[in-house]
């Protein structure tokens, strides 16, 4: 270090020699103006040590950039520069200054000669140059010579610092298998050294550890694959040693270092492997559906998702009894059992267990196939077991009222074992407490111990156990339902009340109606029902019964040519029959309507009147026609109804009264011609006058007398409408307001007589019907009628000359 410090020293003062008398123009404001005071003039100068002489510009400053190099070792302060001035005639009458960054700590001059020297070594690192100010005064008067001019020291850089790794040591990954010149990693060094400067901070990249399977950029420090398919189960971890050196990698450059780990990450290129190719595993039959019965693996060198295993079974042998599930904390594969075993039944398993991978990397199935296969061996053994009855339950029916010690059925269970013990049966008496039935224990039959009552109970349910007789402890237990049937007794009926048609272009074979039956009788989901003609209608030419064998049955034509005219309705009896205990039947009758149809079959009237009516008629129109006639018959009916309300309504209630045409009493008339005043039909209408008037407003106190009849001439007439007139002016009966009072009188001149209601008072009373009597009988009840009221009258009569 220090020969190589000397070497940049002589170097340097070489170089520095020669620019401190060189002829170069200054470029200090001092020189400037220097320079402006004095005219330029050739001078000749000659320099120190008999230095050659040459003409030049005279100016005020002579001196030239200055360096300090930076880390100098020597014992005497290190030389920087000389300035100097042309006032200065070497007479030691001018005196130079310093001043600025490092003046009088770090640097130092001369004040008679202007030699500038470093008192201590340097660092570029720490501040690369310093900014100072210069002056030449007189030494005795310290009057400037020059104005103050400012100059720079730079500190020259050497190659004193390595590069360093800032963010090292580094980690990288790559998978395995990657080809050459992957990308691992980037490595950055970085030297604090003048990157300007020669080549003290060009870094270059290389490798001292981890060949030949990495390689490094040597100026950019990426960090590649070196080897093709390096394998993550053979080697999984590098260290790398990367190194950086300066001055361009030459010698005497100085270098840094960094390690790098690299692991190579895992890809799916291992297919799974079994330790074995035949796994031998035994199982007791008592084993339970659900429960793992053993466990085999395939291992798989790869790691994480990639070594995960699927495990299957090969259809064959034990596909149906067994199944197979992978663990997933150790990727073994657990085998279940998926249905009862039995010893007695088969005694070994043999089946094949594949193992593949469940995540495969097509860059790798070239290698073959990602899968492995296993034989697996299951020897079922033999467990002491109940009983077994060869059905899961048992359902048995008896009828009520059946005689006690019937037997319903039987039970039969065994033992499956290579003992074959016998078996004994027996019923749980928690399940029979009023013991309605027994069983034989050696042929398992079961029968009833006395009458069983459907509506009292209408099933039973038992509970028969099976004991082996070597072996008491092992049963087994079965349930036996008993359904207490009901004794058939209610014959079938129809199901409903059919509405049957026939259309009149019906053909022969066409089935027109599908009907059912019912039963009261229980249970209705197991009853079945057969139809059939009855043996009178057997030669039935129009239609026959059909049983389709489900409970239902269908009319069936044996012709065609139905018309409604020639008969409108047929009749056809049914014979219907259950199934039940002992079988009833019953006959029923379908009316069958003949009725007219589209020709597509659907209906269009069964009616017997509708054949009369016109053929282009639709049945729209004929609808439209019935209700405007129900409309027009309810506007007559309204019609007459109203005109005998206005006939029933009083002389108060008239819209017309005839009050409005009577003007005043004392008007005198204009005789039977005037017909203005009011109407002469109405005095001659004996229908108009009325007995007994009364008043509505008050209750009548006054009777009427009888009135003697008239005479024919017309004094009779004055004299009876005088009276009227007066019975009427003084009747308390009569309305509040002015009224019409007519008095018709017939006379007694008439052929006939009298036939005003005048006299018909007096009349009636002296009336004789006994000769009603004489005249048949057909005038029996008329004579009745009228004897009765002459004797009522009679009565009446004598009570009152009594009185």
């Amino acid at each position: 270090m220090l020969t190589r410090n000397c070497l940049l020293l002589f170097l340097w003062i070489l170089v520095n020699e020669g620019s401190v008398f060189s002829s170069h123009k200054p470029s200090s404001p001092l020189g400037r103006s220097r320079s402006g005071r004095e005219r330029a003039r050739s001078s000749v100068g000659s320099t120190r040590n008999g230095a050659a002489a040459f003409q030049r510009v005279k100016r005020g400053w002579v001196w030239n950039q200055f360096f300090v190099l930076e880390e100098y070792m020597g014992s005497d302060p290190q030389y920087v520069g000389k300035l100097h001035t042309d006032l200065d005639k070497g007479d030691s009458s001018v005196k130079y200054t310093l001043s600025g960054e490092g003046a009088g700590s770090i640097f130092t001059i001369d004040q008679t000669t202007g030699d500038i020297h470093a008192l201590r070594s340097l660092d570029r690192e720490e501040k690369p140059y310093y900014t100072l100010r210069a002056q030449a005064v007189d030494i005795d008067t310290s009057i400037p010579l020059e104005p103050e001019s400012e100059f720079v020291i730079k500190v020259q850089d050497i190659n004193d610092n390595e590069p360093k790794f800032l963010e090292g040591p580094y980690t990288a990954s790559v998978p395995e298998m990657s080809p050459v010149g992957t990308y691992v990693t980037q490595v950055t060094a970085t030297d604090a050294d003048d990157p300007t400067y020669g080549n003290s901070a060009r870094v270059v990249y290389s490798i001292l550890h981890g060949q030949p399977y990495f390689s490094v950029d040597p100026k950019t420090g990426v960090i590649k694959t070196a080897l093709p398919n390096m394998d993550r189960e053979v080697k999984e971890e590098y260290q790398v040693l990367i190194q950086a050196k300066d001055m361009g990698g030459q010698l005497g450059g100085l270098a840094g270092t960094t390690i790098v780990n690299i692991t190579l990450s895992d890809v799916n290129d291992n297919p799974p492997r079994f330790s074995k190719s035949f796994f031998h595993l035994r199982v007791p039959e008592s084993s339970a559906m659900g429960s793992a019965v053993g466990r085999i693996k395939a291992h798989d060198l790869d790691i994480g998702r990639n070594a995960e295993v699927e495990y299957t079974i090969v259809p064959g042998d034990g596909g149906a009894m067994f199944d197979i599930t992978t663990n997933e904390h150790n990727q073994e594969g657990m085998i279940i059992l998926k249905r009862p075993l039995d010893y007695e039944t088969k005694k070994a398993y043999t089946f094949k267990v594949e193992a593949s991978n469940a995540h495969l990397d097509p860059r790798f199935q070239s290698f073959g196939a990602f899968k492995d296969t296993a034989t697996v061996k299951i020897n079922v053994l033999d467990v002491d077991e109940p009983p077994v009855f060869n059905k899961p339950s048992y359902v048995m029916d008896v009828y009520e009222d059946t005689p006690a010690g019937t037997i319903i059925g039987a039970v039969t269970a065994q033992d499956l074992d290579a003992s074959s013990s016998p078996v004994r049966y027996s019923i749980d008496w928690k399940s029979d407490l009023d013991s309605y039935f027994d069983i034989d224990p050696v042929e398992g039959t079961i029968s009833t111990n006395e009458l069983l009552d459907r509506e009292n109970i209408a099933q039973h349910n038992i509970s028969v156990v099976a004991t082996k007789l070597n072996s008491p402890v092992l049963t087994s237990r079965v349930a036996v339902t008993v359904h207490v049937l009901d004794i058939n007794e209610f014959p079938p009926e129809l199901a409903s009340p059919y509405e049957t048609f026939v259309c009149e272009n019906a053909k022969v074979g066409q089935v027109i109606q599908i009907f059912s039956a019912k039963d009261q009788d229980l249970p209705s989901a197991g009853q079945q029902f057969s139809f059939r003609t009855s043996k009178e209608d057997v030669k039935n030419k129009n239609f026959t019964v059909r049983d389709f064998g489900n409970n239902t049955a269908g009319i069936v034509t044996k012709r065609s040519g139905f018309r409604r005219r020639l008969q409108e309705i047929y009749f056809l009896p049914v014979v219907i029959e259950d199934n039940g205990y002992p079988p009833k039947s019953s006959t029923g009758t379908l009316t069958i309507r003949v009725c007219g149809c589209e020709l597509d079959g659907s209906l269009l009237t069964c009616s017997a009147e509708a054949i009369f009516l016109p053929v282009g008629l639709s049945t729209g129109a004929l609808i439209a026609i019935l209700l405007c006639i129900v409309i027009l018959l309810v506007i007559v009916v309204l019609y007459v109804g109203l005109r005998r309300q206005k006939k029933k309504e009083t002389l108060m209630s008239s819209k017309e009264d005839i009050r409005d045409n009577v003007i005043h009493y004392d008007d005198e008339g204009g005789g039977e011609e005037d017909t203005h005043a009011f109407d002469m039909g109405t005095l001659r209408n004996p229908k108009v006058v009325k007995e007994n008037l009364y008043r509505r407003d008050i209750k009548p106190e006054m009777q009427r007398g009888p009135r003697p009849p008239a005479s024919q001439d017309s004094s009779d007439i004055r004299d009876f409408i005088n009276q009227r007139l007066k019975e009427h002016d003084t009747d308390n009966s009569a309305p509040p307001y002015d009224s019409l009072a007519t008095y018709a009188y017939e006379g007694d001149g008439s052929v006939a007589e009298s036939l005003s209601s005048i006299e018909s008072l007096a009349v009636d009373f002296e009336e004789d019907y006994d000769y009603l009597s004489d005249w048949g009988p057909h005038f029996k009840t008329l004579a009745g009628i009228f004897g009765e009221q002459s004797e009522t009258h009679s009565d009446s009569t004598n009570t009152e000359n009594m009185h």
